[in-house]
């Protein structure tokens, strides 16, 4: 009950220093801009070229510390993270704004890049600029967010504490992309189908209801895009695939979602065999593309997936 109580005051003294932001004439959530900012990947990987130039920086505070006339912050921006060093006689009266900034706040600064005593690749502020501020409590830094269930749930909160999740979600949007160029490639056409329909066909999942208003019917979310696919073919497109959305109303866990992206394609005049040269093609074509080789790693083994893959009959497998 007393950390309950706790973590109510600290909310309560966060949303105190908005309110009085806003009676100063400093209210952050109208900063709706930020332009000429880089990437703080850029800073330390160059740092010969930007040492002792001014350059502007955004991100989220991730970490503060120091005391008296001087302190520190860590930055996190889409590309990693950055120290901040905040000099009082530097910056002035800001200083005292800045030391009010909490863990979580979205700030942009302005400042020189220099290397510290310790060797630490820093931006001494020049001018700080509060633009977003912080209502909630990020999760405690060493324990940091590890319930899975919370994880899915709140994938933003996930993606502040454990900024490596964003590579995942990198890799993912670079694997679609290449899938696309691939088939194009092939002389497959991307099409879009509808999603919702009259029918639950394509597979035999249980499918989510709907009631269309105006013309008074009821209609399914589309279980797969399996049957407009056909259509075409029969309409005449000899290669026609979709990447798009589905969604099966039954169980769920971690690893299956009720709504879901799948990417199916159709060939005319071609069999099975075709399917499997395409697809052992295509996924050596994006292994190399997005990672650079054919050989990937998973649970500790070693996978090659460059083609032909080994071939095996449902029977004997």
């Amino acid at each position: 009950m007393a950390d309950n109580k706790d973590l109510n005051e600290m909310l309560q003294i966060k949303r105190d220093k908005l309110e009085d932001l806003k009676k100063e004439g400093r209210d952050p959530h109208k900063v709706v801009n930020f332009k000429g900012r880089i990437a703080s990947s850029l800073i330390k990987d160059n740092f010969e070229e930007y040492d002792g130039e001014k350059v502007r920086i955004a991100g989220r505070i991730m970490a503060k510390r120091g005391h008296g006339n001087m302190s520190f912050m860590d930055i996190q921006d889409e590309e990693g993270q950055i120290q901040i060093v905040n000099r009082k006689n530097v910056i002035g009266d800001e200083f005292k704004q800045v030391k009010k900034y909490d863990i979580g706040d979205i700030v942009g600064i302005e400042g020189k890049v220099f290397k510290t005593n310790q060797g630490e690749i820093s931006i001494e502020t020049e001018t700080p600029l509060l633009m977003t501020k912080s209502l909630q409590m990020l999760p405690e830094k060493w324990h940091g967010l590890k319930d899975p269930d919370l994880r899915y749930r709140q994938r933003y909160l996930d993606l502040i504490v454990n900024p490596e999740v964003k590579s995942v979600f990198v890799q993912r949007s670079q694997i679609i992309s290449e899938i696309r160029r691939f088939l194009d490639g092939q002389g497959f056409l991307e099409v879009e189908t509808p999603i919702l329909n009259t029918i639950a066909g394509g597979a035999t999942a249980r499918p989510f209801t709907t009631h269309h208003n105006s013309l008074n019917i009821g209609m399914y979310l589309r279980i797969a895009s399996e049957l407009y696919l056909k259509r075409l073919i029969v309409g005449g497109f000899d290669r026609v695939y979709e990447i798009g959305r589905m969604f099966r109303n039954e169980g769920m866990d971690a690893t299956h979602n009720p709504e879901f992206t799948t990417m199916e394609l159709y060939q005319a005049y071609g069999d099975f065999e075709d399917m499997m040269e395409i697809t052992e093609n295509m996924v050596e074509h994006v292994a190399n593309k997005v990672k650079g080789t054919t050989v990937v790693e998973f649970d500790g083994h070693e996978i090659e997936l460059k083609a032909p893959w080994k071939r095996i009959s449902m029977i004997d497998a």
